[in-house]
């Protein structure tokens, strides 16, 4: 098992990571948002999750336990894999999600593209109780709206889409978007993200 990697960033495309540990690079993936905070040449520590499947072997990478905790209890939950347990932390904070689970709001991850209305009321049922402490840790500072635009905008592009596109898909997000939403990368991100369709969504699927 591979509970996390620390070493130099060799290159970031998209949601995909690659971290030299050791003279071995290893792909990893993470957020959008995550993805963000890394930069080519400086140093990464990701707490991770090795998915092994009968022909592949996947590395998942978080920034800190608690999206790993969130992650791990994802997965859990019948229909949701680890892509789709991505999907949730790429559009909601480990927090979010422990607060929508505490208020059983299945709504909340509808929203995500990949979780169906079956799964979502699946994610609230088989995961009510285990994400209390969550529920009540401090949540990241707003950034400001400006800073917020432009990490969203930068993240769409990461993800495949050109500049014009995702430009117009954060315009069009701001304007749907309430005062707290606005303030969240991964609210935002989310919303421009619905805006553009989830079909076209790189990271989308289970």
């Amino acid at each position: 098992m591979i509970s996390s990697v620390r070493g130099t960033v060799l290159a970031i495309t998209g949601t995909s990571v690659i971290v030299e540990v050791g003279g071995v690079g290893l792909g990893v993936q993470v957020t959008p948002q995550h993805a963000l905070g890394l930069r080519v040449g400086g140093e990464a520590f990701l707490r991770t999750a090795l998915i092994v499947r009968e022909d592949d072997l996947s590395l998942f990478g978080f920034a800190d336990a608690d999206e790993l905790a969130v992650f791990d209890a994802l997965r859990g939950v019948t229909g949701v894999g680890p892509k789709s347990a991505m999907g949730v932390l790429a559009a909601m904070e480990p927090a979010q999600v422990a607060r929508a689970v505490a208020n059983e709001d299945d709504a909340a991850f509808r929203k995500v593209s990949g979780i169906g209305p079956k799964t979502a009321k699946l994610i609230v049922v088989s995961l009510a109780g285990k994400l209390a402490v969550l529920a009540s840790t401090r949540t990241a500072a707003p950034a400001r709206a400006s800073t917020v635009e432009e990490s969203v905008m930068v993240a769409l592009v990461g993800l495949g889409w050109n500049e014009r596109v995702a430009t117009q898909a954060v315009e069009d997000a701001m304007a749907a978007a309430s005062e707290s939403d606005a303030a969240a990368v991964p609210a935002l991100l989310r919303i421009a993200l619905t805006k553009l369709g989830p079909a076209q969504y790189a990271g989308s699927g289970q």
